[in-house]
């Protein structure tokens, strides 16, 4: 979630917009796997994505590392994907803090938490205002779960009986462990997203973030309209029919948990839809915006 605080003195006229998130049980697997080096991207992409879905460009990100005592080779392998994070996002590390607090964590185990500011001129702002019935749904894709729906991913694991270290069951031709596919960084949609926003026709954007689908894309629109999402519309990672198909997992239930395999959604004017597409590739039409509430599957 976004916060606004208005701005004014000589010719800034812009609103401030700041925005704080963790990476919730996605922690949990980095200790189990040892993957350290990207938890610090979804730490920033968790915030830096809800931003610029305003139209916010972010400026700058605090991080907040918690942990019984500090292990220094472990803290920079986490800052040091804060500093990736930071960058994809075109924004400066300006700070953060680090405690240390015995006995309150497990030894080797952390908590962290992320803060972004951004900044966008008011007239530019992205509220969904403007948004009609037949405006078109353009979905950009994920790399896989990214920082929402572990404990749910997690119970599915136990399930499975394979481990972190087993190969993924997929039919594409590639390989990954069951940990790399879970793991893998949240994709940094700032600088993509901030191009197509410059070009024109965006109205809205929905992170896709915890409620899946179902519980973000309609926070965009104004009352009185809803979704048609034409599920088989974009590709569907392996990560998600793995865990549908061992988790016996209903569709609305995947729909209202995970990204499945699109991160980010633009709400966007039917004449601006098919240059958007063209130039955003890869990128998918996934519905449009219909008269009612909510989000209708087809």
């Amino acid at each position: 979630m976004a916060f606004f605080l208005s701005v004014r003195g000589g010719d800034w006229d812009e609103y401030l917009v700041a925005g704080t998130d963790g990476v919730g049980t996605k922690l949990k697997l980095a200790f189990e796997t040892g993957i350290h080096d990207t938890i610090g991207i979804d730490l920033v992409a968790m915030s830096v994505n809800d931003i610029v879905t305003s139209g916010a460009k972010p400026l700058f990100f605090l991080d907040y590392y918690a942990t019984s005592k500090l292990n220094v080779d472990l803290a920079e392998k986490v800052i040091k994907g804060i500093v990736d994070g930071c960058q994809q996002s075109d924004c400066i590390l300006l700070g953060g803090e680090t405690a240390e607090m015995p006995d309150f964590y497990k030894e080797g185990e952390y908590d962290l938490s992320g803060f972004a500011v951004g900044a966008v001129k008011k007239d530019k702002v992205i509220d969904g205002k403007n948004i009609v019935e037949g405006d078109v749904l353009i979905g950009l894709p994920s790399s896989g779960v990214h920082s929402n729906g572990f404990s749910l991913a997690r119970r599915v694991l136990d399930k499975s009986g394979l481990s972190l270290t087993d190969p993924l069951p997929r039919n594409d031709g590639v390989t990954t462990t069951v940990g790399e596919a879970l793991m893998a960084p949240t994709v940094i949609y700032v600088k993509q997203v901030l191009d197509i926003i410059g070009k024109g026709g965006v109205k809205g954007l929905a992170h896709i973030t915890g409620g899946g689908f179902t519980d973000n894309i309609p926070r965009v629109f104004p009352k009185g309209l809803g979704a048609k999402i034409v599920t088989g519309s974009w590709q569907v990672l392996p990560v998600f029919e793995w865990l549908q198909q061992v988790g016996k997992i209903e569709d609305a239930e995947m729909l209202r948990t995970f990204n499945m395999g699109v991160g980010m959604v633009l709400v966007v004017s039917k004449d601006a839809a098919d240059r958007i597409l063209e130039e955003s590739s890869p990128a998918y039409r996934i519905g449009e915006v219909i008269q009612g509430e909510g989000v209708q599957y087809v």
